[in-house]
């Protein structure tokens, strides 16, 4: 079972530093030529060079002219007679044989896939994120639907606006009640739920900047995770339990789910809303049915699956296929599975050698983003179903706790125990533009200020 290890920054440390400030890293540019330089001897004059290395060494400020070859060098310059190729090939190269004829070339070129697009290796922007808590079993980074970044630093909460690059604190918990323990985006863009360490969940309006609600008496510890599903906030918590809250009315605690036996680390909401994704500290993923639920008891679940060998934190439901759920295990499992929902069945293990943080499926192709720690705190970008490796992404120097996606699905922010924040531009351009749906102005409609 993954150990989480909670580690706070000196304050030294973080007395230099400000949170989500950009590190401007002097780096190689990505396309850089990085080939082998290979000389052109036949442009060498080797009786010239002989005659520096012995003779000529004797007066260095002003080395003489006259060696043996100075002559023949003079009189080439002067007949113009110098003019050897930098870098140039001694031989023309042979003609390439045309193994196939031109009309079945033809043919081939007109069947070729789409070329393979570029993936940087290096991320395209990193901020500070000092205090960032360094435990695996928390979630503390999530990108909203408005184009902005939701970050938990210690007791702090900060915001990143996307499109401007500003940064602003939305809250800081009291010592007694932080750090914070999770933060999730309400489908609207300007709701957050905040989870904190003592089982206590907060709702802020971050239009204007004010506390609407606090949700209690659903966990008696820490609320490590928590998923939207329309109106109903879906918390996770150390005690093991899972709750629904419906935050639109005062006695919020609609369902209660209990089947996790330790800490409930990840929780994900299939995007049609009928089916939740958990996975725990225990080693177990449920599948929980929401035709299943019920307010008079704990709800039973529809699939207990226990082939993980350690913690499943990482769920990602697949984005164009309904049933599909991508899994990762700690260290002491560190497979990426995949399951057909509807059957329970495990279609697919791959190990891919390390402890798996975090999961996030490519909304324009069907690739999947996986974070990882030690031993190289990267990101691998794979194929699917193929699981073939298109990119690995290095440039964190601590387990890549936390990924989170842009609204447009092109770009990636990982946050990682080196208290860094690096994005990176993996998953390419998008299709073409669509009309952006209206927002419901659902869950919080009729909320004013409800304690």
């Amino acid at each position: 079972m993954d150990a989480g290890s909670l580690s706070s920054s000196a304050n030294l440390k973080t007395q230099s530093r400000c949170p989500l400030q950009e590190q401007f890293i002097q780096r190689k540019n990505s396309r850089e030529n990085l080939d082998r330089f290979i000389p052109n001897r036949s442009a060498m004059d080797f009786d010239y060079a002989h005659y520096m290395l012995t003779e000529g060494a004797k007066g260095k400020e002003n080395p003489c002219a006259t060696s043996p070859s100075a002559y023949k060098k003079q009189l080439a310059e002067a007949m113009n007679m110098n003019r050897t190729r930098i870098l140039a090939f001694k031989n023309k190269p042979p003609e390439p044989v045309e193994l196939i004829p031109r009309e079945s070339t033809t043919t081939l070129h007109d069947k070729s896939a789409k070329p393979r697009r570029f993936i940087p290796q290096s991320s395209e922007r990193t901020l500070d994120a000092p205090d960032l808590v360094d435990d695996y079993y928390l979630n503390l980074l999530e990108w909203g639907s408005s184009n902005v970044l939701a970050i938990a630093l210690g007791n702090t909460v900060y915001l990143w606006d996307a499109s401007t690059g500003s940064t602003s604190e939305l809250v800081t918990a009291d010592d007694e009640n932080g750090p914070i323990t999770s933060i999730s985006w309400a489908p609207d863009g300007r709701h957050i739920a905040v989870g904190l360490n003592n089982s206590e969940v907060q709702l802020w309006d971050t239009a204007s900047n004010r506390q609407l609600r606090t949700l209690r008496g659903g966990h008696r510890q820490r609320v490590g995770s928590l998923a939207w599903n329309n109106h109903i906030l879906t918390t996770g918590g150390m005690d093991g339990r899972i709750v629904n809250n419906d935050v639109r009315i005062r006695s919020h605690i609609v369902e209660t789910y209990r089947g996790h036996e330790q800490e409930v680390c990840g929780l994900k909401w299939s995007a049609s809303g009928q089916q939740l994704a958990s996975g725990g500290n225990d080693n177990l993923l449920f599948i929980w049915d929401r035709a299943m639920a019920s307010s008079n008891s704990a709800t039973q679940w529809l699939h207990r699956l226990e082939e993980h060998t350690s913690a499943v934190k990482a769920l990602a439901w697949c984005p164009f296929q309904g049933n599909l759920l991508a899994t990762g295990g700690g260290s002491g499992d560190r497979c990426i599975k995949f399951w057909n929902t509807h059957t329970g069945a495990c279609l697919n293990s791959v190990d891919t050698g390390s402890q798996v943080c975090a999961l996030l499926w490519n909304k324009n192709e069907k690739e999947l983003l996986s974070s990882h720690g030690f031993t190289q705190n990267q990101l691998t970008l794979w194929k699917y179903p193929s699981m073939v490796k298109l990119a690995e992404l290095n440039g964190h120097t601590s387990r890549v706790l936390y990924l989170a996606q842009s609204p447009d699905g092109c770009t990636v922010a990982s946050a990682a125990a080196d208290e860094t924040l690096r994005f990176w531009n993996v998953f390419g351009a998008p299709e073409a533009t669509k009309p952006a749906p209206k927002s419901r102005s659902e869950p919080f409609s009729n909320v004013n200020r409800i304690r």
